[in-house]
């Protein structure tokens, strides 16, 4: 069982280091060795649960209903991700000549951290039959920031609209519960 205030306090502190991304990075590490499993006994309902947002630092309880797939994607802003149950598998893409291309991928299981760069545009797929949990760290405001999504179908660039992400999670949670 993992205590939220005190990863949020350890986020924080990383934050004020001179290298925030890789201090946070290793607080995740910590996390992700000490909470094998996560908090089962208080599991938020999927979707993104927001722990901590500010202007300097946004931390998200990410929970992955079993085989979503979420599309293509940026953050402006750079990432850290530690699963802590489950397994969430990335799929890179990179802007060329105003189009995005697949540029490799990541498959993260349990206590394995991710750190994504400013630029990195990703798409994620749960492939388990389980929840997947997730903390995501963010340098910046995650809520607020102006980025981008791109449609599976066409691959077309457009605002990302948090709201139909939100839709998505309850859509494929619901597809999941429904089979």
């Amino acid at each position: 069982m993992f205590d939220t205030d005190a990863l949020v306090a350890d986020c924080l502190a990383a934050v004020a280091d001179g290298d925030p991304k890789l201090a946070v990075r290793d607080v995740l590490q910590r996390f992700a060795i000490d909470n094998p499993g996560g908090n089962p006994a208080v599991a938020p309902a999927p979707g993104l649960s927001v722990l901590y947002n500010s202007p300097e630092l946004t931390i998200l309880d990410v929970v992955w209903p079993p085989l979503m797939s979420l599309y293509p994607h940026d953050h402006r802003m750079w990432a850290a991700i530690a699963i802590y149950g489950g397994q969430e598998d990335n799929e890179f893409f990179r802007r060329e000549e105003g189009r995005i291309v697949t540029s490799g991928g990541k498959e993260l299981r349990e206590g394995d951290v991710l750190l994504l760069g400013d630029d990195a545009i990703h798409a994620v797929h749960n492939p388990v039959r389980r929840y997947t949990g997730a903390i995501h760290v963010y340098g910046g405001d995650f809520i607020a920031q102006p980025r981008s999504q791109w449609s599976t179908e066409t691959l077309a660039e457009e605002p990302y609209d948090l709201e139909a992400v939100m839709q998505e999670f309850a859509r494929a949670d619901e597809a999941f519960r429904s089979s």
